[in-house]
């Protein structure tokens, strides 16, 4: 028997280290939590499905490489500022944006 999984749990379950301090930030608008050490990837995908929103077709990214060599887990702060999910620490009142504006000319 297989189980389905909600489109909308997270991608991740934090199974230890559960007892790290609590950092409050935005995500998309929406106040939450991480925990101190964990990367902008960790922090986003313990509440959503994916990292981020294509800016050229509007589909679901959520990270490939995870060592900072690729380009999908960007992200962006709420200033335009282009932040790489996967090797940027969450820093408290950090305000982050998933969903880009989709480019009308993209293939």
């Amino acid at each position: 028997m297989s189980i389905v999984t909600p489109h909308h749990a997270p991608q991740f379950v934090r199974l230890v280290e559960t007892d790290r301090a609590r950092i409050s930030f935005f995500l998309d608008g929406v106040a939450t939590e991480a925990l101190a050490g964990d990367t902008l990837l960790t922090a986003i995908l313990m509440r959503q499905r994916h990292v981020r929103q294509s800016e050229f077709s509007g589909k679901p990214r959520a990270g490939f490489c995870l060592i900072g060599s690729c380009q999908d887990c960007w992200v962006r702060g709420e200033d335009g500022k282009r932040l790489r999910a996967c090797s940027t620490r969450i820093e408290a009142g950090m305000r982050i944006v998933t969903n880009f504006a989709v480019t009308e000319n993209a293939p």
